[in-house]
This record gives structure tokens, C-alpha cells and sequence, in this order.
């Protein structure tokens, strides 16, 4: 994979080969088939989970202990020739290993059975009753009369059908065939519908088969909402369904591949603010161009993200009145012409617009081609495309178009470098302006957007913001507030699946390419090759137990007596030989590492070769090699050192990898992640926020929201708006009020690198906790104290792990706390656990719940 995959990622992936493993091998031995979908939000990277997938299905993989099917064959399925394109770019774009491998189905295909090793892409339109890949030549009267799909037929014009090529190959014992279905959602019925139709859709002839064409062994479903696909496999006859690969949402927003936030900016009066919104559109598209120009200077990269505007119109726009709106954007930014301008409009044509005529540009090059600014759209553009550099969004449409509007919208939302920018709002966020929406319609649109705008899962830690302001670091307060901050350790996940031995040699590679540790690879693989001969010292006798069972084979012979009616299990043993001893050892690469195994037999190799036993020498090193896969305690002694000097390299280099530029600092943070245990990195200082200044109700009435002073980010009066809950508010009040008090800070509940986290465990995953608030006082030496104060709810299921996580954490960090405050209210009253108290981590540890905890001695009154 030319792409390092994100945690989730890698889980789905897991999850996927598993099932495809599963499914092969019930269709080889029993004849079953299966299906199963993968879901996740819109800009989850399903393109590219797909990738590593497929490629791991051909090529085989360590990193998911995968083998490979050489006999897997893929047919690649959406309902939408442009996606396929897309898809095929992007699958490129990710993986190396599937070059060469993409075959797109044209009219003129024509092949008894699929190639194994191939994407063959496929779509509806290529299967359906008229096309020449089905029938072979154009139908005449009798044979219309016949079979729908033409499965019987005998086509004058070509030797073999599609659905000839799908059936030789299914029923060809050397071949696996694979259908993948992208946009799996589309085109499926509900089982009731299909039930009462006699005739199935082309998807549905597809999976199920027809006629002589038998059904496909494996169905795999890609797709933001995968209901519909679920509902239909479940309704399936012959076709078993394993559990769906669901991505969780929270992970992807928390991953920095969304933005964070979604700025809705309507009229405040009723009124015609087409043009007035028109213009703050260009104004806002004006501002991200300078502020992604900046970003990029301060980041040394040549190559600044451009940023798209979006001009969504009505499905039958009056063209003068677009000619007239994008004459308002050129006046607006003079610095644009004409040229900048292009149309996505299914007429595929140069339109006319006024005095100006707009070429048409296929949505699958949009992203590339940044000499276009202003984009000219209807609905949502095309199914699967998205623009990661759209920045800026005005709809024309009227509110009762609002889902128009949050489809395309829910297309503008991957982050442009894939990466979240550290403290600066404006650059993870995108901007939509609706001229024709009040506070009502405009709840409707949030709403969506907080799922998507597709209909999948909510996205924890996404924003959704009406008319917000923005906020900068508080001039008044002090540079030691400041400094104290960015000491605070914040604490990240670990991967659920880690692998010590990938991190350290990750890491390595790194530190060389920025020059922070010469020959850190060479130095890495010699730590690594240490670790390993201490451990054939260590666990000496099961090593000699294990190579052992490698350089023999044992069986059991049967042995008939025909006179005395009787049998008998004999054991023998055999030397093994060339191939039994591979065998082990490949086993060994996937547990201990390819590139170390390799590296560690060539050097015991070294050590006894000789000119005519170089073979031998080799084999007898990768029995070696074998024979240390097979005892557990060497993976795991092998892992702790891999682990320990990763950590240390990390800590050597933390001052010089947080001078680095965000893009590379980025790198080593997912390297850092890469750790079996939380790791701690520091806040970084945040440069701007976009916040909300108002709560507008249901019924779309507008409350404006509390203003407090003396908070580290503010407006331009000093004041920072927060929505606190009676008691927050009480807390914060008593805070304020205590000796030495100097600012406070509303942490983030969202990921961020100034958000404060802190892991906890919850069953067999680890989480994160951000505390509500830091509060910074200034002690008797004139040094700054930090506080954490959380007031903490006991009525969820995780308020008691919550509390644990946060008592490790006042353990851990003493130095870098002063106090960590719990507070909960029981009855009318607050009551508080003091965490940085021993007695109270003890209580802690040992309680059954967390109500119980505020009740009891070890709380006080707050």
C-alpha cells in the first residue's frame, strides 16, 4: 500500500480478509455461499480499505497474516460507469499491488472465463437486456420473446456471453470469483418488493444468478448505508450473511480524515440575500485561498491546496440569473475571470450564462483541476464523488430542496491533505451559505449533516454551526498560562492490533529520512537480532523442543488384521524435508516479521556457511527461525524490546520531531499510536476556533449563549461564549472565585491537538475521557498550577472507568497537575473526588460503581 491506513482502517480490513477467508473456504469445501457489507461514513477511506483488501486477497499480507488466493477473481459492481472510473483511479492511486490488475468490461469482451489475479469493473448498464455483452447482436422480434437476459441464447456475433464468462468461471474448481458491490445501497429492493416482482433487478440476476448462470460464491458490500443491501442478502435463498464490517463513526471524525466542522450560514431576517450571501460566499472563498497560502509557506510546501467554491443552482436554473450571480463573484474578487469558472451539469456541454460560457468538467477530475475556483452544480454532483479542496458552498435552492443540499454537502467533508491542521479551525472546516433558509428550515440541514448527509451513522465530535464567530488566543492572558499548557500531556489510544516489531522498524525508517538518527534502520534490525539470540539463550530448551517438531514428521499408520477383524494406530516419524521446513518458517515470517526473519537466517547462515553447504547452511537457519515462531514467550519477549527502544528513540527525539512541520510530525504521531498502551503527546496552542454564539431551539427560536471572561481563546471583546448546564455553570463560578485564579479552559470534546485527553479502559477497548475544564492559578512562588476540574455524571455505564482512567492519569502526570477534581451532584449538592488523593484512587479502584463513590467517605463537599 502506498498509504499508512488508520487504525479503524486496519481493523475493517482485518475484519474483511477474515470474512473472505471464511467464505472461500466454505465455497471450496461445502459449496456455501456468503455475503457480508462494509460500512462506514462518507470519507471513512472505503476506496482504500478496498485496496489494501484486494491486495492482500492477490498478493497475500504479514500485517494481516493473510494468505493469498491465487485463484480469486473480482468483479467490481456499482450502478454508475463515472464511479467506476473513480474507483479504479483511487484503487491505483492507494495500492501498488493492484497495477496491471484492473480489466474494465467493454462491449467488445469476449472470454470463456475471467483471468484469476484481475478487477474485471462492471455496471448496469453493461448487463442489461440490450447491451451486446448479454445478447451478442441487436434482438429481433422472436428472440425478445425469449429469456430476459438471453441466458439460453446463442449470440451470432461472439462465442461466449457475460454470463457465460460469470458461469465458466464459477464453475471452474481453480477459481474463486468475488463480487464487489460499491454503493451496495443502490439498486437493491426491499425482499417484500422482489417477492411480488417476477422479474429481480440486474444486482439481484447478479448475486442470485439465472437461467444456467449459477449465483457468485461471495458478494462483498460497500456502502455508507448498507440496510437495504443486509435486508435483501437476508432475504436471499442459498446465500448465507456473515456479521457486516461496521466502522465506527466516532474513530473517523476522531481521525482527521473529516472535517470537524460545518459552518451554515443563513439571513437573520426574512428577506432577498441571495446576492448579500452570494458575496460573503466569494468573501470566505477569498479568505481560505490566503489562509491555505499561508499555511503552506509556514509548512515550506510549493504546492498550497487550492480552494473550490460550489455554486449549487436549481434543477432548472435560469441561465441569465446564474450569468448575473457569477458576475456578482468576479466583482466581488476581482483576482477571478472567467476561466476559473465550470459546470458538472448532465448536459455535458459548454453552457451559457449570461455573457459567459462555462465549459463542462467531469466530476472525477474537479479535485485536480485547480485552475477551476467556482464549480456550477444541481444535485449532488455524482454518486461516490467527493472534492476534498471545496471549501466553500452557496445553495440557490429552496428550503424544501434541503436534502439536495445535505447529499452535496456531505460530499464536501474530507479534510484536503487527510490530515487535521493543528490549531486553526477555519482550515478543518467547510463553509455552506443558504440565502433561502430561515432558522427553522436550516435545523433540518444540521441535523442530516451531523449524519453524514447520507443516511449513515452519526459523527461524534462533529460540529454543525449556524452563524458562529471566531475566536484567538486571549492577549490578556499570560505568556506562563501559555507555556503551561503545552506541557500538558494528552493521551491517544493505542491499535487494538499493534505490532512492536513494524513500529520500531516505521520509526526508524523516519527518523533516517529527517535526518534525526543516522543508519537508525541498520541500528534498529541489530537492537532487533540482539533481542532474538538473548531469547534462544533464555527460552533454550523449548527452542531445542520445538525445532525438533519442525525437522520431524510424525503420522499415524493404520494397520488392518482381515483374519482377526481387528485395527491399530501405528505413530512413525519421518525426517522432514526441503518443503515441510518452508512451510514452518513462512509460518515464522508472519509471526515474527518477514524482513527480520530474512535478515536474522542470512546471519546465522553467515555464521556456519561454507562454499558447498550454503543451501544447507540456509535451510538449517530457517529451521532455526521456524522453531523460535513456534514458542510464544520469544514473539512477546521479542515485541517488550521492540517496544522499549521505539519509546526511548521517541523521547530521545521529541524536542527535534516538535520542530518538524505538521505534515511530518503527523507521520510520527501515527507511528506513536502504533503503541500496545496509551501514549502521551503535548496541546499544542490553538491559533484560531470557530464557535458558536447562539442555541437556536426546535421550534427555531433563538437564545443567545452565555458570555464568560478571562478564557485562553476569545472574541474581539474578550469574552468567550459557552453552553454550561446548571452545575457546570456553578463550578466554573466557584473556580473563578478561588485565591490566584488567573484563566480557564473549556476543553475541546472533540479530537484535536489542543483537545486534552485521557484513556481509559472499557471492556477490551481502550477510550478517551476530555475532561470539561482547565483552570490555571497562580501559586505563592508565581508559578502557574494547573487544574483539571470535571464535572462528571454518574448515570452513564462508563462513569466508573471514566473515573479510573482519570485517576491513572493524576497518578502518572503528579508533576503536571495540581489537582483532579470529579464532581458529581447528588441530591442538590456537588460533591467531588480528589484524585490526585491516594486514598481516593484506592477507592476508586476497588468500587462497583460510581454513584456509590460520591456518596461515600472518600468524596467531599465541592
Amino acid at each position: 500500500m502506498k498509504f499508512t491506513l488508520k487504525d479503524y482502517q486496519e481493523d475493517a480490513v482485518r475484519g474483511v480478509l477474515e470474512r473472505l477467508a471464511k467464505a472461500r473456504k466454505h465455497w471450496r469445501d461445502d459449496g456455501d455461499r456468503y455475503a457480508f457489507a462494509l460500512a462506514a461514513t462518507t470519507g471513512a477511506g472505503k476506496t482504500v480499505m478496498a485496496a489494501a483488501g484486494l491486495e492482500a486477497l492477490f498478493l497475500g499480507s504479514e500485517t494481516y497474516d493473510f494468505e493469498p488466493d491465487p485463484g480469486a477473481v473480482v468483479i467490481w459492481f456499482s450502478d454508475d460507469p463515472s464511479l467506476n472510473e473513480q474507483t479504479r483511479f483511487r484503487l491505483g492511486e492507494a495500492s501498488d499491488g493492484l497495477q496491471g490488475r484492473f480489466k474494465p468490461v467493454e462491449t467488445d469482451f469476449v472470454q470463456e472465463k475471467f483471468d484469476p489475479g484481475k478487477i474485471y469493473f462492471l455496471n448496469t448498464q453493461k448487463l442489461g437486456k440490450k447491451s451486446l455483452l448479454v445478447r451478442g447482436h441487436e434482438p429481433d422480434a422472436a428472440e425478445a420473446a425469449q429469456a430476459e437476459l438471453g441466458l439460453e441464447m446463442r449470440p451470432d456475433l461472439r462465442a461466449h456471453t457475460i454470463w457465460d464468462t460469470i458461469r465458466n468461471t464459477i464453475e471452474d474448481p481453480n477459481l474463486t470469483l468475488y463480487l464487489v458491490l460499491d454503493e451496495a445501497h443502490r439498486g437493491m429492493g426491499t425482499p417484500s418488493k422482489a417477492a411480488a416482482s417476477e422479474k429481480s433487478t440486474i444486482v439481484r440476476r447478479l448475486i442470485n444468478g439465472a437461467g444456467s448462470v449459477p449465483a457468485i460464491p461471495v458478494v462483498w458490500g460497500i456502502s455508507a448505508t448498507i440496510e437495504r443491501f443486509t435486508e435483501a442478502m437476508a432475504g436471499m435463498q442459498n446465500r448465507n450473511t456473515f456479521a457486516n464490517v461496521e466502522v465506527d463513526a466516532a474513530k473517523v471524525q476522531a481521525s482527521g480524515l473529516l472535517k470537524d466542522t460545518i459552518v451554515l450560514d443563513i439571513p437573520k431576517d426574512a428577506g432577498q440575500y441571495d446576492t448579500v450571501l452570494l458575496r460573503r460566499a466569494t468573501e470566505k472563498l477569498k479568505e481560505s485561498t490566503a489562509a491555505w497560502a499561508a499555511y503552506a509557506e509556514r509548512e515550506g510546501d510549493a504546492a498550497p491546496v487550492v480552494p473550490l467554491m460550489v455554486f449549487q443552482v436549481p434543477n432548472a436554473p435560469d441561465h441569465e440569473d446564474i450569468g448575473r450571480a457569477l458576475k456578482v463573484i468576479l466583482d466581488t474578487w476581482p483576482a477571478l475571470t472567467p476561466e476559473h469558472f465550470a459546470h458538472v451539469f448532465g448536459e455535458h456541454s459548454t453552457q451559457t450564462f449570461g455573457p459567459y460560457s462555462v465549459p463542462y468538467l467531469s466530476p472525477e477530475h474537479v479535485q485536480d483541476a485547480t485552475d477551476v475556483r467556482v464549480l456550477i452544480a444541481k444535485d449532488a454532483i455524482s454518486t461516490g464523488w467527493d472534492c476534498p479542496r471545496a471549501e466553500v458552498m452557496v445553495s440557490f435552492r429552496p428550503a424544501r430542496d434541503r436534502t439536495h443540499i445535505t447529499q452535496l454537502m456531505g460530499r464536501m467533508v474530507r479534510t484536503p491533505l487527510a490530515r487535521r491542521i493543528p490549531g486553526d479551525d477555519r482550515l478543518n472546516a467547510v463553509a455552506c451559505l443558504l440565502p433561502f433558509f430561515d432558522a427553522t428550515s436550516v435545523s433540518a440541514v444540521a441535523d442530516a449533516l451531523m449524519y453524514g448527509g447520507d443516511g449513515g451513522p452519526p459523527l461524534p465530535g462533529r460540529r454543525v454551526l449556524i452563524n458562529p464567530k471566531e475566536m484567538t488566543p486571549n492577549p490578556a492572558v499570560p505568556d506562563a498560562v501559555w507555556d503551561a499548557f503545552v506541557t500538558l500531556p494528552s493521551q491517544r489510544p493505542p491499535q487494538r492490533e499493534a505490532k512492536p516489531v513494524r513500529r520500531l522498524t516505521l520509526l526508524a525508517h523516519e527518523l533516517a529520512a529527517d535526518g534525526l538518527l543516522a543508519d537508525a534502520g541498520k541500528r534498529a534490525y541489530t537492537e532487533l537480532i540482539k533481542a532474538l539470540n538473548a531469547a534462544r539463550v533464555r527460552y533454550a530448551d523449548e527452542i531445542t523442543a520445538a525445532r525438533s517438531r519442525v525437522l520431524v514428521v510424525e503420522g499415524q499408520s493404520l494397520r488392518a488384521d482381515l483374519k482377526a477383524k481387528q485395527k491399530s494406530l501405528d505413530r512413525f516419524f519421518e525426517d522432514a524435508d526441503y518443503a515441510v521446513v518452508e512451510a514452518a518458517y513462512g509460518n515464522a515470517r508472519r509471526t515474527l516479521g518477514a524482513d527480520l526473519s530474512k535478515r536474522y537466517a542470512e546471519t546465522l547462515a553467515a555464521k556456519n556457511i561454507t562454499a558447498a553447504d550454503s543451501e544447507e547452511a540456509l535451510m538449517a537457519a530457517h529451521a532455526d527461525i521456524a522453531a523460535l515462531g513456534l514458542v510464544p514467550d520469544v514473539k512477546t519477549y521479542l515485541e517488550a524490546e521492540a517496544a522499549k527502544l521505539a519509546n526511548a528513540w521517541q523521547q530521545q527525539h521529541r524536542v527535534a520531531i516538535k520542530g518538524l512541520t505538521d505534515k511530518r510530525r503527523a507521520v510520527y504521531d501515527g507511528i506513536k499510536q502504533m503503541s500496545t498502551e496509551p501514549q502521551d503527546s503535548e496541546l499544542e496552542k490553538p491559533d484560531v476556533w470557530v464557535e458558536p454564539t447562539e442555541v437556536r431551539e426546535l421550534d427555531g427560536t433563538v437564545t443567545p449563549l452565555q458570555t464568560y471572561p478571562h478564557h485562553l481563546m476569545c472574541d474581539a471583546d474578550g469574552l468567550f461564549p459557552a453552553d454550561l448546564n446548571a452545575w457546570e455553570t456553578r463550578v466554573l463560578k466557584t473556580e473563578m472565585q478561588r485565591p490566584g485564579f488567573v484563566a480557564w479552559y473549556r476543553n475541546p470534546p472533540r479530537a484535536g491537538s489542543y483537545s486534552l485527553g485521557i484513556a481509559y479502559g472499557d471492556g477490551d477497548d481502550t477510550r478517551i475521557v476530555r475532561p470539561d475544564f482547565l483552570i490555571f492559578s497562580r501559586q505563592s512562588d508565581g508559578s502557574i498550577a494547573v487544574d483539571i476540574v470535571d464535572p462528571h455524571g454518574t448515570q452513564f455505564s462508563d462513569a466508573l472507568p471514566k473515573l479510573r482512567g482519570l485517576a491513572a492519569y493524576a497518578e502518572l502526570h503528579a508533576g503536571k497537575v495540581r489537582r483532579v477534581d470529579a464532581i458529581a451532584e447528588v441530591g442538590e449538592k456537588l460533591r467531588v473526588l480528589d484524585l490526585t488523593d491516594a486514598k481516593v484512587r484506592d477507592a476508586v479502584s476497588a468500587a462497583a460503581d460510581a454513584r456509590s463513590l460520591y456518596e461515600g467517605p472518600r468524596a467531599s463537599e465541592y
